[in-house]
């Protein structure tokens, strides 16, 4: 009976949005869309914009394979769990609401990781330019004018050249550029400049090659710690959807009969919602910490 009442609420839902001219997955994205915008980080746009820039945002196919798999995953797991299609629905949905979220933490990363390979050219064409102009404010300008950066960096090296001219010193466009991207590279190649600036003009050669050969490692233990890092989520992924699945081996063990009679019990119907609980939030903050924690320095 409840089974029939959740299908006929679904089929009202469908019919309802088909007779009003809009396709249900349309009334879902912009629904989901108005929400998101209304309690999403202000940031997220910029973010958002710019992966699509870089052409890695999903395609609308892509999307709905992601909708289908979660949908259909959550809603096989919770089922296996309680056998009772209200709770299922509503992990199902609440599994989808999450859609957004972990969208919003792959296009961080996506655009952290753009920041850093900018800010990696940044630095090492500021040094190769200063190697023949000998004047950092130069430098920056030969950077801005070679076409090899893109927002926002490129406007934040267009406000780091406009505050020299007008303070007359690169001390006010350093500390703009510190503070915006706090960087160990960054906050090296400035500090030298800075000292040359302030003790007059020295052979900077050797310096400047040892700085460009440090920035290759560290280039190369980035990337390389990337990939450690990616191989590692898969894994986990798989790690933690096994988890969920143990209920099947619980059931194979006990036998299903048995595990239906269980499910009568308060308690252990509460058990298994806490474990389904606790095993989401494990993957969600894994999910968090691999999007957010990049590794760049």
């Amino acid at each position: 009976m409840e089974i029939l009442i959740v299908i006929f609420l679904l089929l009202f839902a469908v019919l309802y949005r088909i007779k009003k001219g809009e396709s249900l997955y349309k009334f879902v994205v912009v629904q989901g869309t108005n929400i998101y915008n209304k309690y999403a980080p202000y940031s997220f746009k910029t973010v958002h914009d710019k992966v699509k820039e870089l052409g890695q945002d999903y395609t609308k196919k892509q999307y709905l394979t992601q909708l289908a798999i979660f949908a259909g995953g959550a809603f096989l797991i919770s089922y296996l769990y309680f056998y009772n299609p209200i709770v299922t629905v509503i992990y199902t949905l609440i599994t989808v609401a999450l859609i957004p979220y972990l969208q919003y933490l792959r296009c961080k990363r996506i655009y952290s990781e753009f920041i850093f390979e900018q800010i990696q050219v940044y630095v090492t064409n500021t040094i190769m330019e200063f190697q023949t102009t000998q004047s950092f404010v130069k430098a920056l300008e030969g950077v801005y004018a070679s076409g090899v950066l893109q927002d926002p960096v490129l406007s934040d090296v267009k406000m780091m050249i406009d505050l020299a001219y007008q303070n007359g010193d690169i001390d006010a466009s350093i500390d703009y550029m510190n503070r915006k991207y706090d960087f160990y590279m960054t906050r090296n190649m400035h500090q030298l400049f800075l000292q040359i600036t302030k003790e007059g003009s020295r052979d900077t050669t050797d310096v400047l090659e040892n700085m460009l050969q440090d920035i290759d490692l560290l280039v190369e233990g980035v990337y390389r710690d990337r990939v450690d890092r990616q191989n590692f989520h898969r894994q986990f992924i798989q790690y933690g959807l096994m988890l969920y699945l143990l209920v099947m081996l619980i059931q194979y063990l006990l036998g299903i009969d048995t595990y239906l009679q269980m499910l009568d019990n308060i308690i252990v119907v509460i058990g298994l919602h806490v474990v389904v609980i606790f095993n989401s939030y494990f993957l969600l903050s894994g999910e968090k910490y691999y999007n957010e924690n990049v590794g760049a320095e």
